[in-house]
């Protein structure tokens, strides 16, 4: 399902909770927005990743501080703080800023980590196939080999305009959050859920429950940006491996696969 949400202009924006509204995607999910010279305080009994979308902050946490700056979520890769349950974090507004928070209960203690831009793996998924027509830019901040010791996994994507991401269609037994913004603001894309299409514009977050396939298509001439949430299941963590192709879709993987027009109508695609 598509939320539609009203993002307030400062505060926290609830999207989905654990315990409360949308519970079966098994994570708190929201928008906190603040002014220049606002302060936000958490310590709360979960483990939390805090994700830079725009502006300037300071984070402090157990005697550590750090400054973080981002101009484009298009353009520059995250600043992230990821910190286990009952850990002080304050987060002080440098200029006006908006950051993305994921929540999840998790009774492993583990050691805060800052993930600077240069600490996030940056990948091109999609290129020198299909005629370009999935290639996508796919940040990883924390996933099940990463941050073993995490209940959930982080990450954006940016789909160029008029292309297709989380493509071929596949599934997962994890439900999955993808929370969006379009470059520029007006823009707009699909989100494939199984056989409904559903249009996504700015601010908007597609709610995908386990085992649903889905897919992603920007609107040509906008593109399109999307943060990733997906929680790890007792005994099935999300790993990169963890994606089922849909049957009818699969043979767009093998190597060297050919698409029309070098595919020519009539011929065999084996």
């Amino acid at each position: 399902m598509i939320v539609r949400n009203n993002i307030k202009t400062t505060g926290y924006t609830v999207i989905t909770e654990e315990d409360g509204v949308h519970s079966s995607m098994l994570l708190d999910f929201g928008i906190l927005k603040l002014k220049k010279g606002d302060t936000w305080k958490s310590n709360e009994n979960k483990e939390r990743a805090w994700l830079l979308i725009k502006g300037n902050v300071r984070f402090d946490w157990k005697g550590e501080s750090v400054s973080a700056l981002r101009n484009s979520c298009f353009e520059e890769n995250p600043s992230v703080l990821h910190v286990p349950r009952n850990v002080d974090v304050t987060i002080t507004a440098l200029a006006d800023a908006e950051l993305a928070l994921e929540m999840k209960n998790n009774p492993v203690d583990f050691t805060p980590r800052y993930y600077a831009p240069e600490d996030i793996r940056c990948d091109i998924f999609g290129g020198g196939t299909l005629n370009e027509t999935s290639i996508r830019t796919v940040r990883t901040v924390f996933d099940g080999v990463i941050a073993p010791e995490s209940n959930m996994v982080l990450g954006e994507v940016i789909n160029h305009p008029g292309k297709w991401s989380s493509y071929p269609p596949h599934h997962h037994p994890q439900p999955e959050i993808y929370h969006y913004r379009h470059f520029p603001e007006q823009g707009f894309g699909v989100s494939l859920l199984n056989e409904d299409a559903h249009v996504v514009k700015n601010g908007e977050t597609c709610l995908i429950e386990g085992g649903k396939t889905h897919s992603q298509v920007a609107g040509a001439g906008y593109a399109m940006y999307y943060i990733w949430m997906i929680p790890h299941l007792p005994g099935d963590r999300w790993l990169p491996t963890t994606r089922y192709y849909k049957e009818d879709h699969q043979w767009l993987l093998e190597k060297d696969v050919k698409i029309w027009p070098e595919l020519k109508h009539g011929e065999s695609k084996a």
